[in-house]
């Protein structure tokens, strides 16, 4: 991303971002939200610096750029343990396999097996 300009999600440069600007209402939610280029962009730093589990984690989190927040904090409570049963967690994984969300669906369905293993499912 080094030969990239830095952008939010909405697109606009961060030099764009300023005090002034939210001062004059110039800057919306979607101007504060990252952009998924940029959370690759710190994946691929955590894993020149030998870190491939907080590498997936910003790539899982380059994916969730593309869910409204009350989706996120849905799946967040979803993967808590006791709040999904087994069936639950794969639902909600196919759903985001089929949405493109691959890394993030991955993390459910793995959820789903481990929990029931270990009695950790609603």
């Amino acid at each position: 991303m080094s030969d990239q300009r830095i952008v939010a999600l909405s697109g606009r440069p961060v030099e764009d971002l300023t005090v002034q600007a939210v001062r004059d209402g110039e800057v919306s939610l979607p101007d504060l939200r990252i952009h998924p280029a940029a959370l690759e962009h710190q994946a691929e730093v955590a894993e020149r610096h030998a870190n491939p589990q907080l590498a997936e984690n910003l790539r899982r989190a380059a994916e969730l750029t593309v869910l409204g927040d009350a989706e996120v904090l849905a799946i967040y409570d979803a993967l808590r343990p006791g709040r999904s049963t087994p069936a639950q967690l794969t639902r909600l994984a196919e759903s985001l396999a089929g949405r493109g969300l691959p890394r993030c669906a991955a993390l459910v369905a793995e959820a789903a097996q481990v929990y029931a293993r270990r009695g950790l499912s609603a």
